[in-house]
């Protein structure tokens, strides 16, 4: 066969190629859509200190503080919590990612901006280096954050 464009038989043919393919990237952009509104993640510091969960759209949806709280000064907590938060929505564009690359594939131009815009938006930016001093020998171990402890 020809397959010139003047040819009906081919042209149906190709047409019903095209139409598969977008009624299949429908179905898939269906199921990612499905799949990345059920992720939840939830990260922990490693002291143990505060566990986080967040939402598919990085929301967080529940926090827990260990007893090891009423020992730590606040600045502590809130800055482990900050930092725990930040992970989780790193694990979350992981995951995110992951979604899209086993549903809709990474060979198309859309699809590779579908996935860097949910790393773009969901990643936290690194955190600033700030200059912590060594506390002294003193200092109760409890009251550093778990990115301080060495």
């Amino acid at each position: 066969m020809d397959h010139s464009i003047l040819d009906p038989d081919s042209a149906r043919e190709r047409l019903a190629a095209w139409k598969d393919r977008i009624d299949k990237l429908a179905a898939d952009t269906q199921t990612m859509s499905a799949r990345l509104q059920e992720v939840r993640v939830t990260a922990a510091d490693p002291s143990g200190l505060v566990e986080v969960t967040i939402d598919s759209t990085g929301s967080l949806v529940d926090l827990k503080l260990t007893d090891r709280m009423e020992r730590t000064k606040p600045d502590v907590v809130s800055r482990t919590i900050m930092q725990t938060l930040d992970e989780a929505k790193n694990q979350l564009a992981d995951r995110s990612q992951q979604i899209i690359a086993e549903t809709v594939g990474t060979e198309s131009p859309a699809a590779r901006a579908i996935a860097e815009s949910v790393g773009n938006q969901l990643r936290s930016t690194p955190a600033q280096e700030t200059d912590v001093s060594k506390p002294d020998a003193e200092d109760d171990y409890e009251n550093r954050s778990f990115l301080e402890k060495g």
